[in-house]
């Protein structure tokens, strides 16, 4: 395969990581926990995971009786003395953890990092022990039922080190929420001898991975799941999750676009450009980018549904901000728009709920079993939108926000709405347009420093997590705006992430989406400036590609967002 000269240097990058996972470690237990809401129903579901204790990694200076308990030969349980380096004996079996076999699992969309936790999770089981394996399997969660795994050897990993993609083993959305699903996955388990899997995903997959750690819980399978938090929505996350890994390559990817383009906008002076940016439901990357490049306007899907706006009130502001850059001479500008921003307008989500309801499990679409409001708003809209609305749902039921060309139809609104105004002699300029759609450019981009390092540390933590017996944990790693050695690793229970949403009409139990904070010092920040970045001619900033070598404060900064929420 031939690799590019930044392929090869970077391959030996070796990841910083937090100084209490370089030796001999303890699990910390904290106070126990509970569901961030619907306790009673997430409890009466999850009875084996549920109240779990948040755990901290700490260095343990003297660890001889954890290693005597898992050492793995029979003469070193029975041994008096200890078995640490400070006592300067070592276990007889040249590892004090017995050799374990671990599956991996890529769940759901891409996002960079993913082959780091990968390669710290098979350099810190074999560092434990190194007749431990690594099994990869293929295709996403449907290579678990399905029996489809390879081996991960360490030729292998080192070949996929500090890289993007998730094709070493490649991804899927199938869902884990069948009995029989479940029972072919332990079957599978036992042919490999593997005793733990990790799954690394968002909030649908670690969802599934708790669901799968109560069910072996409850058959005592002796399978252990640990989970890892991914997704570049950004959107997994609380006061235990700083950021879901990705969310900082994909931003500073979509960030350096926004920025030649505000640069050629600059230039040229004579487009407006509308920039729809991934992120599905939340508005997390299109803040960040905002915080990154300060466009003249950054739509904020959490804000619209705050105010009760109407989509004509969304519009009418663009224009106003057309019209008052005209003014000045200035008919370019850019617009960033969340891709999920249709769900948030009122009358929007409760027609797509409705949509949602009335197409689950596959039924035909027919708009008079809408209510007539919903019908109604539906009728009006421009044809095209109203298709994409009804097009195959995702694998959770749920209208393909991503297919929805929000940028196009606010093109479209507001070019009317200018020509009215223009009628009116509220209006003088030129309202030239391009539109994009960011999203897949940034889920596959090599991992920025951040990642490695963060993607790193949450496999190691994950393989420290296994070893201590734990089930139904996220890896977290935390205090991300130090320096990595000052990284507090650790794990969360994924119960107590989550309450119970309606999903293909039903109610079940999912991890709670992290939305847009209004109180927020990031949101809070963008308000302050909104106007100055809406007038002004010199406040674009240009931020350039991702730096690998350099100086810090060039190649290791995290994002805009985490910088101000921890300030």
């Amino acid at each position: 395969m031939k690799e590019s000269a930044l392929q090869i240097a970077h391959r030996s990058y070796a990841p910083k990581m937090p100084s209490a996972l370089r030796g001999s470690v303890c699990l910390k237990e904290g106070e126990r926990t509970e569901s961030v809401a619907d306790q009673a129903a997430i409890k009466e579901l999850f009875p084996n995971t549920y109240g779990l204790p948040v755990i901290e990694i700490v260095t343990d200076d003297c660890c001889c009786e954890r290693k005597r308990e898992q050492c793995c030969c029979e003469k070193e349980r029975e041994r008096e003395h200890c078995c640490c380096e400070s006592e300067k004996e070592q276990c007889q079996c040249e590892n004090g953890q017995a050799a374990r076999n671990v599956g991996v699992i890529l769940s759901g969309g891409q996002a960079p990092g993913g082959h780091n936790v990968i390669s710290g999770l098979y350099d810190g089981l074999k560092r434990m022990n190194k007749d431990s394996k690594l099994y990869g399997f293929l295709g996403g969660p449907s290579g678990l039922i399905e029996g489809k795994y390879k081996e991960l050897t360490g030729e292998i990993i080192d070949q996929y080190r500090n890289t993007g993609g998730f094709d070493i083993i490649g991804s899927g959305r199938t869902k884990l929420e069948e009995t029989w699903q479940f029972d072919k996955g332990i079957e599978v388990c036992k042919q490999l001898g593997i005793t733990a899997i990790v799954i690394i995903g968002g909030d649908d997959s670690n969802t599934n991975a708790c669901v799968l750690a109560e069910y072996y819980l409850q058959k005592q399978c002796g399978i252990q799941v640990i989970g890892c938090p991914k997704t570049i929505d950004g959107d997994l996350k609380n006061k235990m999750i700083e950021t879901s890994f990705g969310f900082d390559t994909a931003c500073k990817v979509y960030s350096e676009l926004i920025g030649n383009i505000q640069r050629d906008a600059n230039s040229a002076k004579k487009y407006w450009h509308f920039i729809r940016l991934m992120g599905r439901s939340a508005s997390h990357i299109a803040l960040e980018c905002a915080l990154q490049t300060q466009p003249n306007i950054c739509i904020v899907s959490e804000e619209v549904e705050a105010k009760q706006m109407t989509l004509g009130e969304i519009v009418e502001e663009i224009a106003q901000v057309v019209a008052q850059r005209a003014a000045k001479g200035l008919n370019f500008g850019t617009v960033l728009v969340p891709e999920g921003l249709i769900e948030f307008i009122p009358a929007m989500r409760a027609l797509i709920q409705e949509l949602n309801d009335l197409l689950a499990d596959g039924k035909e679409f027919d708009v008079n079993g809408l209510s007539a409001g919903a019908k109604q708003l539906y009728e009006s809209l421009p044809e095209a939108i109203a298709k994409q609305l009804t097009m195959d749902r995702d694998p959770h039921g749920n209208v393909q926000v991503s297919l929805i060309e929000t940028e196009k139809l606010l093109i479209e609104m507001v070019g009317k709405r200018l020509a009215e105004m223009k009628a009116a002699g509220q209006y003088t300029g030129k309202f030239a347009t391009q539109h994009h759609f960011f999203g897949y450019e940034g889920r596959c981009a090599v991992p920025s420093n951040f990642d490695a390092d963060y993607c790193y540390s949450l496999g190691q933590t994950a393989s420290e997590l296994i070893a201590g017996g734990k089930t139904g944990y996220m890896a977290t790693v935390r205090n991300l705006t130090r320096p990595a050695e000052e990284w507090i690793a650790g794990g969360v229970p994924i119960t107590m992430m989550m309450n119970m949403e309606r999903r293909n009409g039903k109610m079940k139990p999912v991890i709670q989406k992290a939305l847009v904070d209004m109180k927020g010092k990031p949101y809070q920040y963008l308000v302050a400036h909104r106007e100055e970045w809406a007038l002004s001619t010199d406040t674009y900033i240009f931020p350039g590609p991702i730096q690998y070598y350099g100086p810090t404060e060039v190649c290791d900064q995290p994002t805009c967002t985490l910088k101000l929420e921890h300030a």
